[in-house]
């Protein structure tokens, strides 16, 4: 028989594979919320941030689509600022990138998400895909740690970047900034996500 699972009040009870747990019920487990959502308007866009977020989720997840107008051909990076702290030297990335021909890894005291955005140089209208997870961001007791995986399909020259960012502090994450060299262009999309 399935086990069929209830968080409706009462006391913790079993019957006929029901349980019932004594907590309300708050949605399940893992699942999303969305928390907000900006898209770049046609004038774009130097920066983007999301301030006070809330404290009542395990995770926060960021699900981005960007491009930016910086005169470069090449992919390049974003930088992600936890609570406005973009200027402190004591984040450190880690990152395996490829192109579909080789294969890189590296690692920096840097806050970047790693040669991930398209500019304006690059295949027209490409936009990169990116998932960005920040795991325990409102705990007070873990250094806080970003993993990322993202790409471009350039027509040919794509690339595929997975990578970390640790910020070192047990600070709860309020905020978070994002910024790319030159501005993103409208189109770019950003959407946060709280997981339960």
């Amino acid at each position: 028989m399935p086990l069929i699972a209830s968080r409706a009040g009462g006391a913790v009870s079993g019957f006929g594979g029901l349980l019932t747990f004594g907590v309300p019920f708050l949605g399940p487990f893992g699942a999303y919320d969305a928390l907000a959502s900006i898209k770049v308007p046609s004038a774009g866009a130097a920066s983007v941030s999301f301030a006070g977020i809330p404290s009542g989720y395990k995770h926060l997840q960021l699900r981005m689509s960007t491009r930016t107008d910086f005169a470069s051909a090449t992919p390049i990076d974003m930088y992600l600022a936890l609570n406005g702290d973009g200027g402190y030297t004591g984040y450190r990335q880690h990152r395996l990138k490829s192109d579909g021909a080789s294969l890189t890894s590296g690692s920096s005291a840097s806050y970047d998400i790693h040669k991930v955005t398209p500019a304006a140089s690059s295949t027209a209208s490409a936009f990169s895909t990116i998932v960005l997870d920040l795991a325990d961001y409102s705990s007070t007791n873990k250094n806080k740690t970003v993993r990322y995986l993202g790409g471009a399909d350039l027509n040919g020259s794509g690339h595929l970047t997975f990578g970390s960012i640790l910020w070192p502090f047990t600070t709860a994450v309020t905020s978070i900034l994002l910024t790319a060299d030159g501005s993103f262009v409208s189109g770019s999309i950003f959407s946060l996500y709280g997981i339960k």
